[in-house]
């Protein structure tokens, strides 16, 4: 009896927890379906901007403004973006070790400092021997395009000032339902574009002069491309929580068969123990 019990119990449980995922996959479809509206959107805003960029430097020429001047990368400025909750497979365990991977490799040569957004990241940097200047662990879903400009400016400044020759990001870019791509860019400096055609491409003059031109459009460049990692970040994150809560509850569902299966058997099984019992009862009475 105490095992029957035990198994009503068991799948009380599994019934319980199911509906917890199911939930949680709907919530996770939801938010899915708006960041993949905001991602598609904006999109190709973003894959245009550095194209174009590209091409103004390529006019303006390579020493026309401070964040354009290529160093030599003794000191490195790295952001890793991942999520603040976990249940989303292994969206932020592939992109940690693969950004511990990457700094790792840049560390003998170069001084490595992070910048991090979300509590995952933060909670996994804060066991390896690696500077933190800022780190955004709370609410990270909740950030805005102003909270971005802020980390961009910030980045901006440790580039313009001398502090940092490089700046990459580490994210998750949402390439499909199932599988995220971990990608590694570099956000700071821009390179210009050297390719054939390219003097037919722009006037040679300027109005108004190349580096006002370069004043407004590379901080709004890094801006836009910072908030293009946290986004697809973002949209990736959901898709990967969605996939891995609806895998859960199909796993919750399989469970319950099985403990279903295995509670007719262990009752038909006392049953049937009882009825011989029964039988051997009258079979003594009879004699």
């Amino acid at each position: 009896m105490s095992n029957l019990i035990d198994l009503r119990r068991r799948i009380k449980s599994v019934k319980n927890t199911q509906q917890i995922t199911q939930a949680m996959k709907t919530v996770s479809t939801a938010r899915f379906k708006k960041s993949q509206r905001t991602m598609l959107e904006a999109r190709p805003y973003w894959h245009t901007l550095p194209d174009l960029l590209e091409k103004i430097v390529y006019w303006a020429g390579k020493n026309s403004h401070p964040l354009l001047f290529e160093r030599e990368e003794k000191k490195i400025e790295g952001v890793v973006i991942t999520s603040d909750k976990g249940l989303c497979g292994a969206f932020n365990s592939n992109l940690l070790a693969a950004a511990y991977s990457f700094f790792k490799e840049k560390s003998p040569h170069s001084e490595v400092h992070l910048v991090l957004v979300g509590k995952k990241a933060v909670n996994f940097f804060k066991r390896h021997p690696l500077p933190i200047d800022r780190a955004y662990s709370e609410k990270v879903d909740k950030l805005n395009i102003q909270n971005l400009r802020e980390i961009a400016q910030f980045l901006m400044r440790l580039y313009v000032f001398n502090k940092c020759d490089a700046v990459y990001v580490v994210y998750n870019e949402f390439k499909s339902i199932l599988s995220p791509r971990i990608t590694v860019s570099k956000l700071l400096p821009l390179s210009p574009q050297e390719g054939e055609g390219s003097q037919a491409l722009l006037p040679l003059g300027w109005e108004p002069e190349a580096i006002s031109v370069l004043n407004r459009l590379l901080p709004l460049y890094v801006e836009n491309q910072l908030a293009h990692c946290f986004f697809e970040s973002q949209a990736a994150e959901h898709a990967a929580r969605m996939m891995a809560m609806d895998n859960a509850t199909k796993n919750a569902e399989d469970l319950i068969s099985n403990l279903v299966l295995v509670l007719n058997k262990v009752r038909q099984a006392s049953i049937t123990k009882e009825l011989l019992e029964i039988m051997t009862a009258v079979e003594a009475l009879t004699k």
